[in-house]
């Protein structure tokens, strides 16, 4: 096994990829929109401007990532790029506290970059008309409602995780692929309510970015994507391990 620095590296650069690319394919998404549309206000809503081919595209792109961080670097370090993941593990005891700690603070730490890089690459209309892909809940979606959505989507996805990654019984060489198409349908249905985060550190990042650079402030929503994922996570990787211990 890696030592714990070099599993806490590639968290950071698996999470910086996901948040680079995923994210990157939203902004793109709410720029490409803007230069046919007038902008209103932030994060107007990318299924207004677009419809559902437009989730669908941007699911695609996270899943393609994923699925490319987790044929790359799982091997280093189980590609969890996701504190709610890795939280979920931790509660099973499938993976040590301290492990765990560096795990969620180089997740973090990546997907704060991946948010900068993302600028670097893309200008300030990528914060002031992109928001970075900052996550927050559509136009009559209530507090609620959104951490049900968030956690929901994360139970299907930890899931998946438990039966084709976790599981030493699963098929071999498929946890990328699905795991990176179930990311892709659980965005293209969530994006329009929740923006589909289902990974707080994808949340993080933006959010972190969007304040150091006059972006909006969207911090009273970073409960739902904390409190929502890890939930779904958590009962997902209990309910895997009990239907499963016989």
């Amino acid at each position: 096994m890696a030592s714990l620095s070099s599993r806490c590296i590639a968290e950071g650069v698996g999470t910086f990829l996901l948040v680079y690319f995923g994210t990157g394919a939203a902004v793109i998404t709410l720029l490409l929109a803007a230069g046919t549309k007038p902008a209103t206000t932030f994060n107007v809503g990318i299924g207004e401007l677009g419809g559902l081919g437009d989730w669908l595209a941007i699911g695609l792109v996270f899943g393609i990532i994923i699925s490319a961080v987790i044929y790359t670097l799982g091997r280093v370090s189980g590609a969890h790029i996701n504190p709610a993941v890795t939280i979920a593990l931790w509660a099973t005891k499938r993976f040590p506290s301290v492990d765990s700690a560096g795990y969620v603070v180089s997740q973090c730490i990546g997907a704060v970059a991946g948010s900068l890089l993302l600028f670097l690459t893309l200008g300030a209309s990528a914060v002031t008309i992109g928001g970075l892909g900052a996550t927050s809940p559509f136009p009559g979606i209530g507090y609620g409602q959104a951490i049900l959505v968030e956690a929901i989507a994360t139970f299907v996805l930890m899931l998946a995780i438990m039966g084709v990654a976790v599981d030493p019984r699963a098929t071999p060489g498929i946890a990328g692929l699905v795991i990176g198409l179930t990311v892709a349908g659980l965005i293209t249905m969530a994006g329009n309510i929740t923006g589909g985060s289902l990974n707080p550190a994808r949340t993080f990042g933006p959010y972190v970015m969007d304040g150091l650079l006059g972006g909006a402030n969207l911090w009273e929503y970073f409960p739902i994507y904390v409190i929502g994922p890890i939930i779904g996570a958590v009962a997902a990787a209990l309910f895997y391990t009990k239907i499963t211990a016989d």
